[in-house]
């Protein structure tokens, strides 16, 4: 018997769009058409003469398309898949993850009507594709008068998907046949507004259990990093109960089932994966080891950054892994914390690249006493170290630090290394080498890049409101405080300890939630707008307590009395003084939203006064590149 595109194959989709097993799934078989990327995978319509759906493969399949398996307007019988619904858009899209090829790419495209000067005939049971002459040519398609016919690949009789699980079936064990029973979905098909689903995933990262404490409590949270079969990975994250039940279940590098779960769009600032969405498991999710999968420690990957391109990330959300011969290895300090007054241990470490510069990495808790300690007694032989997830400061100019979710290797066994091993033996360790900080800006403490890198006019940015959409953008610019707002809140009462915000206490003083105690006075620091102007414009920047004591040329609490003193004169001279003076700024450009509305915000990273001998030497520098490109 021929084989045939499926009868309303497009409609039994849509009437069971998540089959709650693959023996629940019916022989379907529909055409590709308009096959086109999407990304890591293809999407196309599904056809089945009558109707179209929007689908995509699994990114697992696009080996098979590149190859030429899967073609455009060929056949393929589909053998799992989801059909999710998007609300926004009132369609249906399919997301197929197996199927077999039925047939090469036909002539045509299908469509079901009649047409007699073609010859074509339709029939009840669908469009007809018999197999040829045993004599023709494998997988030729030809047209006649009863059909599309087409050659099957193999002189065989076809089976369905629903014949092979069964005999599959039959062969199993009981636990395997349950297995093959659970109907599983891919990370890529997952989306909000998906009501239950089940995943495959093995824990590829697993973070350390924190304490937090705000507003509405305190607790504890942690989260993990997951990864399907596809290699398609989402980060979960479990709070309080969830947390305590499920810390001690995850075990990196294992398998488990996942249900009950919950999805939202990711935060792209604190994502630590490639993944619109992120998960939320809370006590009542369902978590369980799948047996028969072998556990194994997964491979690290990293995205290096070169040390002498650390200087836009500085203050930044997002994360940077890094790669560097050992230095110097400091002892292990304890630092108490101003959040909690908790001490914790500390040791610095000093690496270098091939770029010749330096950089101090801080090390923390167990990483500082443990692998800390390693380091110290390696330091002699100058070890490679590669560090995956470190946040980016500005203490010194450019400085790195670990976090939970850091992973710290010594002379890890990938090719980066090895190269940085043979240049460094060759001739890293005879040359000198510089702090990546240093010269980065007139006051070593004022900013993360050169006053004099990045440079764009004030309006470059107000012109552009798109800047700093996905990130923040970091820029530096020559200009002027042209005013200052008189009646604006320009300070907070802040914790002399920790510059935390502080409330006045029931029976006097200051009450501290980050410290957790009373203390009979507090300290002011500022928090203010400015408004900046050059030659081509102006905009309004905020600034904060360092920056803006640079600007206003005095401390808050200075500030302040003043203000308190009866005639409220000084007060206007001191911020009619801080106007109308230069200053170089390196700012940060972000999108901030306000009011379901999207704003453009611009803050104060770093100050500096002019220093004109300088910059004579940048716009001589400048003149020169502009000669050059004429």
């Amino acid at each position: 018997m021929g084989q045939w595109v499926s009868p309303d194959a497009i409609a039994t989709l849509l009437s069971n769009p998540k089959p709650d097993s693959l023996t629940d799934i019916p022989e379907i078989i529909v055409q590709i058409t308009k096959l086109e990327p999407k990304g890591k995978s293809y999407g196309f319509d599904a056809n089945d003469g009558k109707m179209k759906i929007k689908a995509i493969f699994n990114s697992r399949l696009s080996s098979e398309i590149i190859s030429g398996n899967i073609q455009n307007l060929g056949l393929i019988r589909i053998l799992d898949y989801t059909v999710n619904e998007i609300p926004s858009k009132s369609e249906n899209y399919l997301i197929i993850t197996k199927c077999e090829v039925v047939s090469p790419a036909l002539a045509m495209e299908i469509k079901d009507e009649k047409n007699e000067e073609l010859g074509e005939k339709k029939e009840e049971s669908g469009i007809i594709l018999k197999p040829k002459q045993e004599h023709e040519i494998k997988g030729e398609v030809k047209k006649e008068s009863s059909g599309i016919l087409l050659k099957p690949k193999q002189e065989m009789v076809a089976k369905s998907a629903a014949q092979i699980v069964n005999e599959q079936h039959r062969n199993m064990a009981p636990t395997a046949r349950m297995a093959m029973t659970r109907r599983v979905h891919p990370l890529v098909s997952l989306n909000p507004y998906q009501g239950n689903w089940t995943i495959k995933v093995r824990v590829t990262s697993k973070g350390n259990m924190r304490a937090y404490k705000n507003a509405r409590g305190e607790g504890c949270v942690f989260n993990v990093e997951l990864t399907d079969e596809d290699g398609t990975q989402i980060q979960a994250t479990m709070f309080n109960e969830a947390a305590r039940k499920f810390y001690d279940k995850f075990q990196l590098g294992k398998v488990y089932y996942i249900s009950k779960g919950t999805l939202r769009v990711a935060n792209k600032q604190f994502r630590t994966v490639q993944n619109d969405y992120e998960m939320t498991l809370n006590e009542n999710s369902e978590v369980e080891e799948a047996s028969n999968e072998a556990a194994f420690i997964p491979e690290t990957k990293f995205n290096f950054v070169p040390i002498d391109q650390l200087g836009p990330c500085v203050n930044s959300t997002e994360l940077v892994d890094v790669i560097g011969i050992v230095q110097s290895v400091s002892p292990t300090m304890s630092i108490r914390r101003k959040s909690n007054n908790e001490i914790v241990p500390k040791r610095d470490i000093t690496i270098a690249d091939e770029t010749r510069k330096t950089v101090v990495v801080s090390l923390w808790n167990d990483l500082a006493t443990d692998l800390g300690q390693e380091l110290l007694d390696l330091a002699d032989k100058s070890p490679v170290v590669a560090i995956k997830s470190l946040k980016v400061g500005d203490f010194q100019g450019v400085s790195l630090s670990t976090l939970g979710r850091s992973i710290v290797q010594i002379n890890p066994d990938i090719p980066e290394s090895k190269k940085l091993r043979c240049w460094y033996d060759s001739e890293g360790k005879e040359t000198s080498m510089a702090s990546v900080g240093s010269g980065l800006s007139p006051s070593t403490k004022s900013g993360g890049r050169s006053m004099y890198s990045d440079r764009v006019s004030i309006s470059h940015i107000t012109s552009n409101p798109s800047l700093g959409g996905d990130k923040p953008a970091f820029f530096s610019i020559r200009a002027y405080t042209s005013f200052i707002k008189p009646d604006q809140s320009m300070w907070y009462r802040a914790c002399k300890a920790c510059n935390k915000k502080v409330t006045e206490g029931v029976g006097g003083g200051y009450w501290c939630e980050g410290c957790q105690k009373n203390d009979a006075e507090c300290s002011l620091r500022y928090i203010m707008v400015v408004k900046v102007s050059d030659a081509s414009g102006e905009g309004w920047v905020s600034a904060f307590n360092e920056e803006a004591e640079k600007i206003i040329g005095c401390s808050a609490d200075e500030l302040d009395k003043l203000k308190s003193e009866e005639e409220g004169g000084s007060y206007q001279l001191k911020l009619k003084e801080a106007t109308w003076n230069p200053h170089l700024f390196r700012v940060s450009v972000a999108q901030n939203e306000y009011n379901n509305e999207k704003r453009q915000r611009i803050t104060v990273r770093a100050v500096a006064p002019v220093d004109f001998a300088a910059e004579s030497r940048y716009l001589l520098e400048d003149i020169s590149k502009m000669k050059g490109s004429q």
